[in-house]
């Protein structure tokens, strides 16, 4: 699996600064930042929350003043950074943190060059901008999962109270997931029926870039397969290394 360098353009205009070092992390588990940068005006109050995390997560601020009322002048900048780090061959793919839509042309001149595009917003982004990503990842999802209360565990003789893990869902598990799913499965199944669950996640991120089983409340897109309850699962001896199996799935 390849490990992509990655160039992090952020646009603190159009994303909350809460939750910085969930977005860095999240980031990390699809390659290395080796470029992170910050674009906005750092001369206006609103934006004085990005500057207390900024030297914490070594991320550098791009001032760019605002020269007309009511225009991201940000966008601009990002864009042409964008294309310069593009045509230093330094990277193989950028991360685009924000939820305007601006970007979307941006995100298919990257892809067109061969780069992976990752972007980074709110549940608001527009649509357009989500599918000219390879893979758009909800910030909403990354916040810390909430705990549950009084799960009870019994032991051998005393029943006591432990917490739970539970993540807050942002969509539902509607009939067009459950038909992506179906029809992925079967995309890939073979002459028997079976298909292998580690290929479905990559094809439903193919088809739709937005797709993630935390959006649903779901830590794991087995989990989520399991929730959906439409398929036998089989798990098998990969026959190499112990304890390592395969799942499959088959439509029942």
């Amino acid at each position: 699996m390849q490990d992509h360098k990655l160039a992090v353009l952020i646009d603190a205009d159009n994303v909350p600064y809460a939750n910085v070092k969930e977005m860095l992390e999240e980031i990390s588990k699809n390659g290395t930042p080796t470029v992170k940068r910050i674009y906005g005006d750092w001369t206006k109050p609103n934006l004085s929350g990005w500057k207390n995390v900024l030297l914490d997560n070594a991320i550098t601020p791009i001032q760019q003043y605002s020269y007309t009322t009511g225009k991201n002048s940000s966008d601009s900048a990002l864009i042409i950074d964008a294309m310069d780090i593009l045509y230093s061959e330094k990277v193989s793919g950028f991360c685009i943190v924000s939820s305007d839509s601006d970007f979307t042309r941006l995100a298919i001149r990257l892809r067109e060059a061969g780069m992976l595009v990752i972007g980074l917003g709110e549940k608001k982004t527009p649509p357009p901008f989500i599918a000219a990503c390879n893979k758009f990842i909800y910030i909403e999802i990354l916040k810390p999962v909430e705990r549950e209360e009084d799960v009870k565990v019994q032991t051998k003789s005393v029943t006591r109270s432990k917490t739970k893990p539970v993540r807050k869902a942002i969509d539902k598990v509607d009939k067009e997931t459950v038909k992506l799913i179906v029809n992925s499965v079967n995309d890939l199944a073979d002459e028997t029926g079976w298909a292998l669950l580690a290929s479905l996640g990559n094809l439903i991120s193919k088809k739709k870039p937005d797709f993630d089983p935390r959006n649903y409340g779901f830590n794991k897109l087995y989990d989520l397969i399991k929730h959906v309850d439409r398929f036998e699962i089989d798990e098998r001896d990969s026959g190499g290394h112990k304890h390592v199996k395969h799942i499959y799935l088959r439509l029942r």
